[in-house]
């Protein structure tokens, strides 16, 4: 399965930064659609389920900041770990940074200053599970037909003995 279209080791010479190549991969239609589908669910539930700590305010926040840095994050320590070059743990630290400003930093930054009441332990289980969710989904790098074919090839290499 195709997460990311450069060797490895080539991504993580290429630092702790987002490239040019990761911000691109962001334009894609699929992810796009994807994207926009998960908003509209957030919105809707923000809209819907009168939960105190969760509006329309938060939701394109954290929605929009897990689109950008989730993809990132999962394939920093995807690729850390898969390599174990020197300073690997440094760039685990960074992918794990970068998730916990986007899942907990921006929620209390956001609901201090609007004043709201915070459950960030809830929010924290919640959305950290779907972060590092998205970030799986949306790390693969490559249409929408190939990602699918990548799936079904995954699935019967394992359903055949």
């Amino acid at each position: 399965m195709r997460i990311l279209t450069d060797p490895v080791h080539q991504r993580i010479a290429q630092g702790i930064l987002p490239t040019k190549a990761d911000l691109a991969e962001l334009t894609r239609p699929w992810k796009l659609i994807s994207f926009a589908v998960g908003m509209c669910w957030l919105l809707v539930g923000a809209l819907n389920y009168h939960v105190a700590d969760w509006d329309v305010g938060v939701s394109p926040l954290m929605g929009g900041l897990t689109y950008l840095c989730a993809p990132w994050s999962v394939g920093m320590i995807f690729a850390a770990v898969q390599e174990r070059e020197p300073g690997w743990l440094l760039r685990v630290l960074a992918a794990l940074v970068m998730a916990w400003f986007v899942v907990d930093g921006s929620y209390v930054l956001y609901h201090t200053l609007i004043g709201n009441r915070t459950f960030r332990l809830e929010n924290f289980y919640a959305s950290s599970t779907l972060y590092f969710l998205a970030g799986v989904i949306w790390v693969y790098r490559g249409t929408l037909r190939a990602l699918l074919d990548d799936v079904r090839r995954a699935i019967r290499n394992t359903v055949q003995p």
